[in-house]
């Protein structure tokens, strides 16, 4: 045998050997895997084609929860992950009897994405079918071809999610187009979500810090709601968003690398006058295959770049399309980073629990396993080969031009 088929032999021995080295949950973060029972708790088998990588590796996808580690703080010195559009799920069937036709900003359900560590969600809420549901829309209209969802459904997940944690608190803020009187207090009593509402007038004011997680959790209090309509404070006691909140553009303004401009209906985001930072991270257009890139190139640059524009202020909330999909640590070591501050080190996952601040452990190369707090990583997600249709499934792009003049319009404004 010449020398250069021997070489590849060993070489083709080499890639079998690594390729199954690991499997029945025993694969750490980048080993190679085939199927997501291959990777260890906290870990799924997925792919990252916009980067090259078409090998399926194990990826995070389970956030270190901050609170478990370092606890007892205001609950507007940490930061959380929040859903872009949590309620847009990508093979989510329709309810109208007509086929959907729209943009999705996520892979699974409101339930998996709450027990893989995202504390909020981002909700559009409209008047449709004489109900109010989740729906994508065009000027405040919602179709019957971009709904989703009535908005209990998705409600009552997240009550479901609080009644079986009762240390979580979770946020949930809306871009609101109810106009039925009292439309979302009615909707948010029929799911259940009353008795844990945080109320408008314990809300800190000018900036203050807001109560504790530890107090918040001992109240019940935990479950946070804001509209971005500012009378809905006064009529139905839900707090106006840009009140208590400051925020960054979203979409692709918010993308632009050394620029973080605040969303026109937000205060600067150097205001001392709001105690809450949302940092939107998310293309207008979403495209699932895209968003492993995004959340691997660029993501920590935006950060640091909206920590400045705010004063040195870290943002609270961390709001992405398709939250899995990395190419190894993605938003979770991120927003692990980013709550690094909180003990005085590199990442949340370097902090001692009960430590002193500044006291750091080795944390190794990026959390070779994420810790949930407790939570169980559902296993439900795998993502394989490439859908270069932004989301959209490939029997809709036979529709006739006017739904994609339509589709644009709607999910644009």
């Amino acid at each position: 045998m010449s020398s250069h088929a021997l070489l590849l032999l060993l070489l083709s021995s080499l890639t079998i050997t690594s390729s199954t080295a690991c499997s029945n949950h025993n694969c750490q973060l980048l080993d190679p895997c085939s199927a997501i029972d291959d990777c260890a708790p906290g870990l799924f088998c997925g792919t990252c084609p916009s980067m090259g990588k078409n090998q399926p590796t194990c990826t995070r996808g389970q956030a270190t929860l901050p609170t478990s580690i370092v606890k007892g703080l205001p609950f507007n010195k940490y930061t959380w992950l929040v859903t872009h559009n949590s309620f847009s799920i990508v093979n989510e069937p329709s309810l109208t009897g007509v086929q959907r036709v729209t943009f999705y900003n996520q892979d699974d359900s409101v339930t998996n994405q709450l027990l893989n560590g995202a504390r909020g969600l981002m909700l559009d809420m409209y008047d449709f079918e004489n109900d109010i549901w989740l729906c994508h829309s065009f000027q405040g209209q919602c179709y019957n071809f971009t709904a989703f969802e009535p908005a209990v459904n998705t409600l009552k997940e997240v009550e479901a999610f609080l009644s079986s944690n009762p240390m979580e608190i979770v946020t949930i803020i809306i871009e609101d187009y109810v106009r039925a009187p009292k439309g979302l207090t009615k909707v948010f009593t029929e799911a259940g979500l009353i008795k844990y509402w945080f109320p408008v007038s314990e809300m800190p004011a000018n900036g203050a810090d807001w109560p504790t997680v530890t107090d918040m959790v001992a109240k019940n209090r935990r479950l946070l709601v804001f509209t971005s309509v500012a009378s809905k404070e006064q009529d139905e006691g839900i707090a106006y968003q840009w009140r208590y909140m400051v925020e960054n553009e979203s979409g692709d303004p918010g993308l632009v690398s050394g620029s973080c401009p605040n969303r026109k209906e937000s205060q600067p985001l150097n205001s001392r006058k709001a105690s809450l930072f949302l940092q939107n991270y998310f293309p207008t257009i979403p495209v699932q295959d895209d968003a492993c890139k995004e959340h691997s190139v660029g993501l920590a640059e935006m950060v640091n770049t909206c920590y400045k524009a705010a004063g040195n202020i870290m943002p609270n909330f961390l709001a992405v399309n398709f939250y899995m999909r990395s190419d190894g640590g993605g938003v979770f070591d991120i927003t692990d980073r980013m709550n690094g501050p909180l003990c005085g080190c590199s990442t949340i996952s370097a902090c001692q629990a009960g430590g002193p601040v500044g006291t750091c452990k080795d944390s190794g190369i990026q959390n070779r396993t994420s810790s949930g707090g407790g939570n169980s990583y559902s296993g439900t997600i795998q993502f394989k080969g490439s859908s270069s249709n932004a989301g959209v499934s490939d029997n809709l792009l036979t529709k006739l031009p006017y739904y994609f003049v339509m589709l644009l319009l709607i999910y644009i404004n």
